[in-house]
């Protein structure tokens, strides 16, 4: 086993993001493209030397347009996001988009007004495709663990082997009679005529105690489906992050039998075909 383990460790991957993966361009256009009408309304504003005036004439003729300043910066309505003014009290920020006097005041507080008089934004349409990249880029987290599905995806379709994705032990009622109430979700199903294997993919590139939690959980998990007839669990995993995790993660091989990385998942796929 630890020689197993050694080799397991070794080959470990510092991302596995591409190129590709960097920002969802198509989104941040279909975001940007949704507000777009608002945001050129809001250009009035750009060059503006009495704000508080420009703010009152453009509300007279759509106060909806000013809906959509949060997002100047950098923060969606949906987050609910809050501040507090000058009297201590806490707001929502879009609780400043009621009234013209509010929305100057959010203006000012901002320094957009600044940046409006003097033209340092010449578009607002241009300036919010930068700003919905920058809230993409943050949203890569999010993305890491599709992208390790994907790449997982991708190469067990390269080798012909059939697969379902996001499966839940519901469909096995004899892994539901093993773990019990949890109806846990599996990345991949991979069915032979003589094992079903259910599999989790996941990819850490940083350390944090989170992963300690998922080496135990799976631990745990993996004795439970193995001792069912006709099942088996596989974990697929990698990144540098198992590094700071590694005690933890070889005391996982003990009860996992069925652990591979991005570099020797061949090794499974050939056991897959010859079932």
């Amino acid at each position: 086993m630890h020689k197993r383990f050694h080799d397991f460790m070794t080959p470990l991957k510092e991302t596995h993001f591409s190129l590709r993966d960097y920002v969802d361009f198509p989104k941040v256009s279909a975001n940007v493209e949704s507000i777009a009408i608002k945001l050129n309304q809001l250009n009035y504003l750009i060059g503006q030397e009495d704000m508080a005036m420009a703010v009152k004439r453009l509300w007279e003729e759509n106060p909806k347009v000013f809906s959509v300043l949060d997002v100047l910066i950098a923060v969606r309505t949906k987050d609910k996001k809050k501040a507090i003014d000058d009297d201590g009290n806490t707001l929502l920020i879009s609780d400043y988009f009621t009234s013209p006097e509010s929305v100057t005041v959010f203006l000012n507080q901002t320094g957009l007004t600044e940046v409006f008089r003097t033209k340092q934004i010449k578009n607002l349409v241009d300036y919010v495709f930068g700003i919905e990249v920058g809230l993409d880029s943050n949203a890569r987290k999010n993305r890491g663990g599709h992208i390790m599905e994907g790449l997982v995806a991708t190469i067990l379709t390269k080798h012909g082997v059939k697969f379902e994705k996001e499966v839940y032990c519901s469909r096995f009622p004899d892994i539901v009679k093993a773990l019990g109430a949890d109806n846990k979700r599996f990345d991949f199903v991979i069915s032979t005529p003589f094992k079903t294997y259910l599999i989790e993919a996941n990819f850490y590139t940083g350390g944090g105690s989170k992963l300690n939690e998922v080496a135990r959980s799976y631990s745990e998990l993996a004795p439970k489906i193995n001792a069912v007839p006709g099942f088996e669990f596989v974990w697929i995993t990698d990144g540098i992050g198992w590094e700071s995790a590694r005690n933890k993660l070889e005391e996982a091989f003990a009860h996992i039998s069925s652990v591979y990385n991005l570099t020797n998942i061949q090794e499974f796929i050939s056991r897959v075909k010859y079932d």
